[in-house]
């Protein structure tokens, strides 16, 4: 079809990630006559160099540490070590049957596929492999890449990225994470679950910085009983070679050596030479600009993902890109609330939030206005039983509706669904504190938290 000249597509997608794939999947859904194009494997970043190989490997990792502790749950095991060949085909084989998936679905709602490095033409046709793609309007998802420092050259051997430490054919005794944010802590976690001796550099205050203080400071006092070794506060400054590793210094001329340096310092938009600009594509550093319904300034042209300057998660994606689909369709659709967009980093312990921070919430409401109450994971059974510490700390508006909600402990993302309708239906704490909650779970401390925000406590202290 697609190398019909006479075919003009409702909608051409350039970029098969998250963003770009749901927008595909929604819009042929509704009838829309889509073409989607994509230079590597659709899936993107999420499937293939993100969220779902992270979340293997720290996923054995987590295997690991059971087998380390078993003796203190009356389990006699022996740990002899990691096979990472075994682990990496462990991840591989969970990536295979997710794109094997995603491929089927794509062929079944009738999509043009068309595999090959695009590039947009004008604001309504896309080149690729030598033939052009007309569309009446274009949808942009060509993502992100990782980031690096100036003059920092990442080598993929002594100095690597994300994407090389996915691949790495070896455990390193000793690693440096540079950037202390979401893909760092995640790597340093399952690193040292792995037996690497893992030291993080942060120049902001704390670790995970865009999280709440408190989830931040707890994390921290949970990675120095793992032994994961942090500096927080000062700027990085350069990396030279040593003879078998990497020395980094910092801005205050402290010193770190180890085997490897992950460079974790963010991921950056793919939009270079892609004849956005030509096109009249209004731009910012790289990030294609758009308004509350991905709409960019050109008429024909929308753009979703790590692409644009929203937030940089799988899920961010696949509702902007169902919300793109749907306009398009003439669906009435709503603007995302991306605070209302759940949250999560899956290191060890979990970091889970949704909503907006302590601090955020006196900025808008004033300081007297703001009620926060910490529930800590000691008072649920559930998490006694699986033996993991962390608290569950709700900010709430005087005599309003809870406007956050942070929480760190094991296994908190999966808490996060609730907490995500507590804040978008923006319920009163004592709405909440009515719901009756399984026990023994976890999620029984979202209930118990707002049962004490309510005033009536149960099993925490007033």
């Amino acid at each position: 079809m697609a190398n019909d000249a006479s075919t003009v597509f409702d909608l051409v997608i350039l970029g098969g990630g998250s963003g770009g794939y749901a927008a595909a999947l929604r819009g042929a859904q509704l009838g829309l006559d889509v073409a989607l194009i994509e230079k590597g494997k659709v899936g993107g970043t999420c499937l293939h160099n993100g969220c779902i190989p992270t979340k293997a490997l720290l996923h054995a990792g987590e295997i690991a540490d059971q087998a380390r502790e078993s003796e203190q749950f009356g389990v006699k095991a022996t740990f002899e070590g990691i096979d990472i060949a075994a682990v990496h085909k462990y991840k591989d084989d969970v990536i295979a049957g997710l794109y094997k998936g995603l491929q089927g679905l794509i062929a079944s709602r009738k999509i043009t596929y068309i595999e090959g490095e695009g590039r947009l033409s004008s604001p309504t046709s896309v080149d690729v492999n030598g033939q052009r793609v007309q569309g009446r309007h274009v949808l942009l998802a060509t993502g992100s890449v990782p980031k690096s420092l100036p003059g920092l050259q990442i080598d993929g051997d002594r100095i690597i990225s994300s994407d090389h430490a996915l691949t790495l054919d070896r455990v390193p005794k000793s690693a440096i994470v540079l950037g202390g944010g979401v893909i760092g802590v995640e790597f340093a976690s399952a690193w040292k679950s792995f037996g690497t001796d893992v030291t993080v550099i942060e120049g902001m205050k704390h670790l995970v910085p865009v999280e709440d203080e408190n989830s931040s400071k707890l994390l921290e006092r949970a990675f120095r009983k793992r032994g994961i070794k942090f500096n927080l506060g000062t700027f990085f400054e350069k990396a030279e070679y040593t003879q078998d590793g990497v020395k980094v210094t910092l801005a205050d001329g402290k010193e770190f050596e180890a085997e490897v340096l992950l460079v974790a310092v963010g991921r950056g938009p793919v939009s270079q030479g892609l004849g956005y600009e030509e096109a009249g594509v209004a731009m910012d550093r790289g990030y294609v600009l758009v308004d509350e319904y991905m709409r960019t300034n050109v008429p024909t042209i929308s753009a979703v993902g790590d692409l644009v300057p929203t937030l940089q998660l799988a899920h961010v994606g696949f509702a902007e890109g169902i919300l793109v689909a749907e306009r398009l369709a003439g669906l009435k659709t709503v603007p995302i609330d991306y605070d209302g967009v759940p949250r999560v980093t899956y290191c060890h312990p979990e970091v889970a939030s949704v909503g907006i921070t302590e601090a955020k919430a006196k900025e808008i409401y004033g300081a007297d206005k703001v009620v926060a109450l910490k529930y800590n994971l000691a008072g649920n059974g559930k998490s006694k039983i699986l033996k993991t510490a962390g608290e569950i700390k709700l900010v709430q508006v005087k005599d309003g509706a809870v406007v956050g909600v942070h929480m760190v402990g094991d296994r908190m993302g999966e808490q996060v669904g609730e907490a995500q309708l507590i804040y978008n239906w923006e319920a009163l704490p004592a709405e909440v504190a009515q719901l009756v909650h399984a026990h023994p779970t976890q999620n029984e401390a979202l209930g118990e938290a707002h049962l004490a925000l309510a005033g009536k406590p149960l099993h925490s202290h007033d």
